[in-house]
């Protein structure tokens, strides 16, 4: 008998259900998740700083968790700010996940924390299937990265429950199209907000803390259509993902269908790792930078 298994559902599945119970134990202590995506130079770590000291002003208890394939400059950067913030180093991991997420914050995050925001490993693909058990999913991108952006990414921008757009401020010497922008966002996910920032320049500031707060308290949250569109075909042909086959072979095969994922190039240290596909993922280059005050 051969059985057909689809690895990558498989996968997603399994990062579903962590997500689920992460959202519900952080729901249940008051503490609202905000994953930030976006490609890399899109401008999200100076907006998030602008984001994390207005939070500080308005005496709302927030922190930040930074994940990069490579260096701590992103979680220095945010520590100015003064408030609680973690780096991940995912040593070549094109993302992050729930399960991932969870044993990060596991005795770090202050208890009292009203707001976290994750950002993301710069890239608009690998993130874009797996939640991270967040309460609103943010993607950004920059006036220097096309109109077409969108188009080009439409999972990323598709179950997006807020699009921000940075560096508005030099967006005429760019020559970005805000109409045909937003149109494309449009096609991909149906009535979505679009948000112009700058973090030079203060335009949109507080903007993404507002939503935040507001998905905290459980009003105005966006629902994309790709993301009903696909609860829906999970729920229908959730137990499709295993197909058995009339070859007596006399044992079973296993074939792997996924072979975009990177996850095989992600090799074991030998530091502690779960029996299961985290195993490969997880790494303890993990560092929770002093905060400046």
């Amino acid at each position: 008998m051969c059985r057909v298994v689809d690895l990558r559902q498989a996968v997603l599945a399994k990062n579903d259900v962590a997500a689920q119970v992460l959202r519900t134990e952080l729901t249940a202590r008051g503490t609202t998740v905000v994953n930030l995506l976006s490609s890399p130079g899109s401008g999200k770590t100076a907006l998030l700083e602008r984001e994390l000291l207005l939070a500080r002003e308005r005496g709302v208890a927030v922190a930040a968790l930074t994940a990069d394939l490579a260096t701590e400059n992103d979680a220095v950067r945010l520590a100015r700010s003064g408030v609680p913030v973690k780096q991940v180093l995912t040593d070549g991991l094109c993302h992050l996940e729930a399960a991932m997420l969870g044993r990060h914050l596991d005795g770090w995050l202050p208890g009292d924390t009203r707001l976290l925001f994750v950002e993301n490993v710069g890239n608009l693909v690998c993130p874009a299937g797996y939640d991270l058990g967040e309460t609103l999913r943010v993607v950004l991108a920059s006036v220097t990265e096309g109109e077409d952006k969108p188009l080009k990414y439409p999972t990323a921008f598709g179950l997006a429950q807020l699009v921000v757009v940075t560096k508005t401020d030099i967006a005429r010497a760019v020559e970005f199209d805000e109409a045909a922008f937003r149109a494309n966002v449009e096609q991909v996910n149906p009535g979505v907000e679009v948000v112009l920032t700058s973090a030079r320049a203060g335009a949109g500031l507080g903007v993404l803390l507002d939503r935040a707060l507001a998905a905290g308290s459980g009003t105005g949250t966006h629902t994309p259509v790709m993301a009903r569109q696909q609860h829906a075909h999970d729920h229908d042909h959730g137990h499709d993902h295993e197909h058995e086959h009339g070859h007596d072979h006399g044992h079973e095969h296993e074939h792997e269908h996924e072979h975009e994922h990177d996850h095989d190039q992600v090799h074991d240290h030998g530091h502690g790792h779960d029996e299961d596909h985290e195993r490969d993922h997880e790494h303890p280059h993990v560092h929770t930078v002093a905060q400046t005050r």
